[in-house]
């Protein structure tokens, strides 16, 4: 079986100001690293439209039609300091959404093996009643809901690897022990919230890590802190929150990650699947904003989801 591409020319067309690290040429690189003959096995779709209802499994209906009804029919709309609407947003935002749904129904069904999301606005800053942190809807956490409600999922995983805290997604499964939630990052950094007393139900799992910590305190978390308890939990579906923004090129913050660093924790991710799921992984994209650095780490995530 096929590791399933989903991406859609939509997402060049959620706009943000001049200068704004979430912008469209994220994905123009993301999409060209990626037409690279290494990844010509990839089963390719286009990243279908997302149902309202699906996004109100995981926010309530009133957040929802706030982002609908500021959406601008040219121009930008700046919902916060650095949340930011244009004309093509609410198609990106549905495709975004569509696509977590689409990839967890194809891999839920053993259709493919496991599935890359390469999709923005990212969405794991998301809270439950507030867009914030260049989300909109938290497209992780509405996917996690998907396939519990249609795929009867009994515990969904959600690693969450990005250098920014995932707040939101930790907000909405705060109370909710059939999701864990496990994240490294850097503290303190945008946006405060992830240290390793807040737990949740038992269910949420923080392993903060230091400005210019690297690959050694990098992998360290993730053996002593998050392998175990996702072992223990013996999860239905592992999701991955894919940000690449620990790399050591990213401007916002300070770890030092490479990319190798991307693929060691993507494999020890799909060991964990394999041995409890039958190797169900949906990744994706959340933040990573130096160019390269994040080609290069988007190159050896996928490469490793092939690989399985």
């Amino acid at each position: 079986m096929a590791t399933l591409l989903l991406h859609h020319p939509c997402f060049l067309d959620h706009h943000t100001p001049l200068g704004h690290p979430e912008r469209p040429d994220r994905m123009r690189v993301v999409d060209r690293i990626l037409e690279h003959e290494r990844f010509q096995t990839l089963e390719r779709d286009a990243a279908p439209l997302g149902e309202v209802e699906a996004i109100e499994l995981a926010h309530p209906a009133k957040h929802v039609e706030t982002i609908r009804k500021n959406m601008p029919s040219e121009g930008l709309v700046r919902l916060d300091a650095d949340t930011t609407l244009s004309a093509g947003s609410w198609e990106a935002a549905l495709r975004a959404v569509g696509a977590g749904c689409q990839a967890v129904d194809e891999v839920m069904a053993g259709r493919v093996k496991n599935a890359f999301c390469a999709i923005r606005p990212p969405g794991h800053h998301a809270e439950f009643e507030r867009a914030m942190g260049f989300c909109l809807f938290n497209n992780i956490a509405v996917a996690a809901r998907h396939a519990q409600k249609k795929h009867g999922a009994e515990r969904v995983a959600i690693v969450d690897f990005d250098v920014h805290h995932g707040n939101g997604t930790q907000d909405i499964f705060w109370a909710d022990p059939s999701v864990m939630y496990c994240s490294t990052h850097q503290m303190p950094l945008f946006p405060g919230t992830g240290g390793a007393n807040e737990t949740g139900a038992g269910n949420i799992v923080n392993a903060p890590l230091m400005a210019g910590d690297g690959s050694a305190q990098f992998q360290e978390a993730v053996e002593v802190m998050l392998l175990p308890r996702l072992s223990e939990f013996r999860p239905d579906l592992i999701l991955i929150s894919a940000g690449f923004d620990a790399h050591k090129r990213d401007p916002l913050a300070n770890i030092n990650l490479l990319e190798d660093d991307f693929a060691w924790i993507t494999s020890k991710l799909m060991d964990v699947a394999d041995k409890h799921c039958g190797g169900r992984v949906v990744s994706m994209l959340e933040g990573g904003y130096d160019l390269e650095g994040l080609a290069r780490s988007v190159a050896a995530h996928v490469m490793t989801l092939m690989d399985a």
